[in-house]
C-alpha cells in the first residue's frame, strides 16, 4: 500500500478501502468497508435533518438570484494566464463587469477541509475538519473524518439468516451551521448540487445532491474491478482502490461474477455476487455482456445484456445483487471492453448506487435523485467519479483515464442544464443554486506534469501529446460561463470560485522520518527494513511526537494518547520548538526549504468548539513538496525526501498561502470575501442576511 498519499485531496487520494466508520485501516479493509455498509443498509436510508425554511422574511420585492459555480482545483495564477491569453472569454467579460481575485484556502488546503470552510463560514476549530481522515486518540486508528457509521443493533437470528431489530445510523460529521440553513430560514429557495463534505445530505434546502464523500456500492471512495486471463497480472499485489480478477474464455466463453458488499442478512460473512458472461464473437473485435445469474441447467436469469466493441465503454448497466429473497441492492456500473485476444481484459467501473432507487441517503428529498436520473439519464452517484487510482495503478493508460474522466465530466455537465433550468423556471421569488464541477481538480491531479518540464517524470515525447489537457479544461469551464450568461437575467448575480489552486508535485517529504532524526520518535526496532505503519514500530514509552495525515503533527499527550508521555504543561513549549526547527529544514535535491510554515493549532485557528479533534501543529509544506503518503499512515520510512515519480504529479496539498483559488463574480459583491471561509457570508450579505456566521471564537487567535 502506498499510503495515504494515494488517497489525498480533494480525490480519490482518500484511504482506499478505509471504511466510513472508524476502526479500519490499510489496504486489507477494504473488504471490511462492505461490512459496514452492508450492516448500514439495514436501517440507516433517511436519515439527516429536516428542513427548516420557515421563520423569515425576503426582503425587497422582485426577483434575486444568485447561482455559484464552484470549479474544484482552479488556479488562480493558471487562470490568470488562460485569461491575458485568450483562452478564457467569458471569464475576461465578467472581470470587467464585476472582480476578479484570488481566494485564500484553508489551512491545510485539502478539500473536505476547504469545502467545510466555505460551508460554514468558519475555521476547522469551529467545524471540526482537518484533513482527510482524523486519528482516534483513545485507539490510536484513523478514520475518514466527513462521515461516520455505526451498524444496527441487535439481531433477530434464524438458521442462517439474522435480522435487524434497530436501524444502523450515517453521521455527518461537519459541525456548524451550513450557510443554506440561513438561507432557508430567511425564505430563499436553495438548490445545493453535489456540495463536497455533504454526505449524507443536510436534509435543510430545499434540493441537495450530495457529492466528494459519496461511497460507491462497497462504503469505499471507489473501488473498481478488473477481469484479466493475463498470468500473474499485477504479480499476485493488492491494488490499491480496485480488485483484480483472473478470467479466461473457454470455447469464446467467459464467465465470472460481480462482487458487491458483504451481506448482512447472512450470519456467516460472505459477499454477495451476480454472475456475468461475455460471449466473444470468434473473428470481430466484439463481445456480448450479458449480466444475470446462472442457474443449474447452464441457463442464465438475463437482467442486462450489451454488446461491446474492443475499446469501447458500455452506458449505465443495473445490477442487482439478492440479499435474501425478499430484499435486493441495487446498483449501477460502466464496463470497458480493453482486448479480447490474444488477452481478455475487462474494466468494471466501481458500482454506483442506482439514482433512481437508492438504498442511501443522496439527495434531499430522497426522491430527488431519482428526477434527475428520470430527467438526464443515469449518473455517477460516487463523490469521486474520475478513476484516478486505475491510471496509479497502470490498469489505465492515460488515454484510457482521459476518456472516463471525461465521462464522469458529461455526467456532471448534462445534469447542469437542467438543474439550471429548473432553478431559472422556480417560481420563489429568491433563491440561490449551487453547482460544483470537479473534473478539473482530478484531472489535473493526474496530468499536472504535462506544465512542468522540471517534473521528476515528465517526459518531453509523452508529454507532448497531452500538452493541452489542463487547458482544454479551462476552456469548457468557460464555457459553462457563457452558457449560464446566456440563460441570466439582470436579476442574477453570478459567483464563480474554486476551493484552492494547485501545483506541481515534485518532492515528498516524510514527517515522521524527520521527528526521528530530531529525536522526537523513538523506534522499537531500528533496523526494520519495511515499515508496514500504523505506528507499529514507533515506541510510546519514549516518542514525544508523531505524524498522522497529510499535514498534522500530533504531541504524545499524557491524557489524551493511550501511551502520552507529554504533560499538558510541556505542550506547548515543545509545540513550539518542533514548528522552529521544521521551518529551516532543507531539501538536499533542491537546496530549498520543505517546509514554508507550521501553524499551532491554538494560535492558528479562531474558532472554537471542535478544535481538540486536530493536529497540534498544521505542517504548510513549501511549493511543489507534499507529506510522504507512509508516513502519513503512521510508518518511519527509511528515506526523509524522495522524488515524487507516481502518476499523481499535480497536488495543492501545501502552505495555504501557495495554492489560492479564484473568486469571479458579475457584479461587486456588497461584503468582501478574500478567503473561502468568508464567501458564505458574503453570498447571504447579497439576500441582505448579516452575522453569517454566529460563532465561539477564542480572544486573541490569528486568521
Amino acid at each position: 500500500m502506498r499510503g495515504l498519499r494515494t488517497l489525498h485531496s480533494s480525490s480519490s487520494r482518500l484511504l482506499a478501502g478505509l471504511p466510513l466508520a472508524s476502526g479500519l485501516t490499510t489496504r486489507a479493509l477494504r473488504g471490511l468497508g462492505a461490512t459496514s455498509l452492508g450492516l448500514l443498509l439495514l436501517g440507516a436510508a433517511g436519515c439527516g435533518g429536516s428542513s427548516d425554511s420557515t421563520g423569515g422574511s425576503s426582503n425587497g420585492a422582485g426577483e434575486q438570484k444568485v447561482i455559484v459555480l464552484g470549479i474544484d482545483g482552479m488556479d488562480h495564477g493558471l487562470t490568470r494566464q488562460y485569461m491575458d491569453q485568450g483562452v478564457m472569454p467569458n471569464f475576461s467579460r465578467l472581470e470587467k463587469e464585476g472582480s476578479f481575485s484570488p481566494l485564500g484556502t484553508s489551512a491545510p488546503p485539502l478539500s473536505p477541509v476547504a469545502w467545510s470552510n466555505f460551508i460554514t463560514g468558519m475555521d476547522s476549530g469551529g467545524h471540526g475538519i482537518f484533513d482527510f481522515i482524523h486519528r482516534d486518540p483513545e485507539t490510536m486508528i484513523p478514520y475518514l473524518s466527513t462521515t461516520r457509521t455505526s451498524p444496527a443493533g441487535r439481531t433477530l437470528t434464524f438458521g442462517d439468516y439474522q435480522l435487524p431489530l434497530s436501524g444502523g445510523d450515517i453521521e455527518l460529521m461537519r459541525r456548524g451551521e451550513a450557510f443554506w440553513e440561513v438561507l432557508e430560514r430567511h425564505g430563499v429557495e436553495s438548490s445545493i448540487i453535489r456540495m463536497p463534505a455533504n454526505f449524507p445530505p443536510t436534509g435543510t434546502a430545499s434540493r441537495e445532491l450530495s457529492g466528494m464523500g459519496t461511497p460507491d456500492i462497497l462504503g469505499n471512495y471507489g473501488t473498481f474491478s478488473f477481469y484479466t486471463s493475463v498470468l500473474f497480472a499485477f504479480s499476485g499485489q493488492s491494488v490499491s482502490g480496485g480488485e483484480v480478477y483472473e478470467a479466461w474464455a473457454e470455447d469464446n466463453v467467459v464467465e465470472s461474477k460481480l462482487y458487491g458488499p458483504t451481506n448482512s442478512f447472512l450470519v456467516e460473512s460472505e459477499k454477495v455476487t451476480t454472475d456475468f458472461t461475455v460471449y466473444l464473437d470468434p473473428d470481430k473485435p466484439i463481445a456480448k455482456l450479458v449480466i444475470g445469474d446462472r442457474n443449474d441447467d447452464d441457463t442464465i436469469d438475463v437482467q442486462e445484456e450489451r454488446v461491446l466493441a474492443v475499446g469501447e465503454w458500455s452506458d449505465w448497466v443495473p445490477i442487482e445483487f439478492e440479499m435474501i429473497p425478499t430484499q435486493s441492492l441495487r446498483g449501477i456500473a460502466k464496463f470497458y471492453l480493453r482486448s479480447i485476444r490474444p488477452e481478455f481484459e475487462l474494466y468494471v467501473s466501481p458500482i454506483n448506487f442506482d439514482p433512481l432507487s437508492p438504498d442511501l441517503p443522496i439527495s434531499h428529498p430522497p426522491e430527488y435523485a431519482g428526477e434527475l436520473a428520470r430527467e438526464t439519464g443515469l449518473f455517477y452517484t460516487q463523490g469521486m467519479p474520475e478513476d484516478t487510482q486505475a491510471l496509479r495503478e497502470e490498469v489505465f493508460t492515460r488515454d484510457e483515464f482521459m476518456a472516463q474522466a471525461k465521462l464522469a465530466g458529461e455526467d456532471v455537465r448534462r445534469q447542469y442544464d437542467y438543474v439550471l433550468d429548473q432553478f431559472q423556471q422556480s417560481s420563489s421569488p429568491k433563491r440561490l443554486l449551487f453547482y460544483y464541477f470537479g473534473n478539473l481538480d482530478q484531472t489535473s491531479h493526474m496530468m499536472y506534469r504535462v506544465l512542468d518540464p522540471e517534473h521528476p517524470t515528465y517526459d518531453p515525447v509523452i508529454d507532448t501529446k497531452y500538452a493541452s489537457a489542463i487547458e482544454d479544461l479551462y476552456r469548457e469551464a468557460d464555457e459553462v460561463v457563457g452558457y449560464t450568461l446566456d440563460q441570466m437575467d439582470d436579476n442574477t448575480t453570478l459567483v464563480i470560485m474554486s476551493d484552492h489552486g494547485f501545483a506541481s508535485l515534485r518532492r515528498t517529504f516524510s514527517l515522521n522520518t524527520w521527528l526521528k532524526e530530531a529525536g522526537y520518535i523513538t523506534l522499537r526496532n531500528p533496523n526494520m527494513s519495511n515499515d508496514p505503519g500504523m505506528f507499529v514500530n514507533i515506541d510510546w514509552s519514549r516518542t514525544r511526537a508523531y505524524n498522522v495525515g497529510l499535514n498534522g503533527i500530533y504531541i504524545n499527550l499524557k491524557g489524551r494518547e493511550p501511551n502520552g508521555i507529554v504533560t499538558a504543561e510541556e505542550r506547548v513549549a515543545l509545540m513550539q520548538e518542533i514548528a522552529d526547527k521544521i521551518v529551516q529544514v532543507i531539501d538536499p535535491a533542491t537546496d530549498q526549504p520543505a517546509v514554508g510554515k507550521a501553524y499551532q493549532r491554538e494560535k492558528f485557528f479562531k474558532d472554537r468548539g471542535e478544535e481538540q479533534i486536530g493536529p497540534d501543529l498544521v505542517i504548510g509544506f513549501a511549493k511543489g513538496t507534499g507529506g510522504s503518503g507512509k508516513s502519513s499512515l503512521g510508518a518511519v520510512p527509511a528515506k526523509m525526501f524522495e522524488d515524487n515519480t507516481e502518476q499523481w504529479t499535480g497536488d495543492h496539498g501545501m502552505d495555504h498561502e501557495a495554492v489560492p483559488g479564484i473568486l469571479l463574480t458579475s457584479r461587486p459583491l456588497k461584503q468582501s470575501a478574500p478567503r473561502l471561509q468568508d464567501l458564505a457570508g458574503a453570498i447571504l450579505n447579497e439576500f441582505g442576511i448579516e452575522g453569517f456566521p454566529a460563532r465561539a471564537k477564542a480572544p486573541g487567535t490569528g486568521d
